[in-house]
């Protein structure tokens, strides 16, 4: 008799500093397959800190990072890339003088063992790729809508199409887990409501786990199971959605915060 799998993601005491700046104190976090976790907090919170540490863009000062239930010690991102993590970043990170086509194909890169000479000359290795890459890339831009784009210059796009893009590129990997950096960041309303909509067709045809940062609490409260507060670099919360929203600490420190912004 089996037992059940590993979580996806295991934190434990994780901290990270920045000179004497302490920006994670003790992050303890676990997230399981297929689960959408969002992280709320006020800026400057640590939360971009924890997803460029997951990524392997940071590295922890203590506690140790799990991975499919497997100890990571100090990875790359190219590591953690190839371990089936793929994110999305606050700036467009897009080549902005290709096309769409081109710009989701590179998150196909790591997919490829055919080398550049096979490719160069055709070998049946490299055409059996190029096939494969072409096809699960076309499949991505038919899910998100912008297949009649994939000729166009992505610089020559609407913000909130570029968006989308990134979010493509980041689904060519066919990641197990997908890290969002504040995805909807200037976005208008429609947008918002169709990439929330993306963001979970995804977790649900693919049982892809996604973590990402939001500051509108209506898109967390529509698309996680999961939320997670971080204050000063702590966490001060961690339950399901309606849990944190009535938690007397996550009101003081955040929600109550952007009620008074708005007012």
């Amino acid at each position: 008799m089996t037992g059940s799998p590993p979580p996806l993601l295991e934190l434990s005491q994780i901290s990270l500093a920045f000179g004497g700046v302490q920006a994670l104190s003790d992050i303890d976090l676990t997230l399981n397959n297929g689960e959408i976790l969002a992280i709320i907090g006020p800026n400057g919170a640590g939360k971009s800190s924890l997803l460029n540490l997951i990524s392997g863009i940071y590295r922890p000062l203590s506690g140790s990072i799990r991975l499919k239930g497997e100890l990571r010690v100090r990875p790359s991102p190219r590591q953690i890339a190839n371990l089936g993590v793929a994110r999305t970043f606050q700036s467009l990170a897009l080549f902005r003088h290709m096309t769409v086509l081109e710009n989701v194909c590179t998150g196909r890169s790591l997919k490829q063992h055919a080398s550049i000479f096979e490719h160069a000359l055709g070998f049946p290795r490299a055409r059996r790729e190029e096939a494969q890459e072409r096809s699960r890339v076309e499949e991505i831009l038919r899910f998100l809508g912008i297949q009649h784009y994939r000729s166009r210059m992505v610089g020559t796009l609407p913000y909130g199409l570029q968006k989308r893009v990134e979010f493509a590129r980041a689904l060519a990997a066919q990641p197990d887990l997908l890290l969002l950096d504040e995805p909807m960041a200037g976005m208008h309303a429609d947008e918002k409501r169709e990439l929330c909509q993306f963001i979970v067709q995804t977790n649900r045809n693919w049982s892809t786990a996604v973590i990402l940062i939001e500051h509108d609490m209506g898109v967390v409260m529509r698309v996680s199971d999961r939320v997670l507060v971080l204050e000063y670099g702590r966490k001060i919360a961690d339950g399901s959605p309606d849990s944190v929203r009535n938690d007397q600490r996550v009101i003081d420190a955040y929600l109550g915060l952007q009620e008074a912004q708005v007012a």
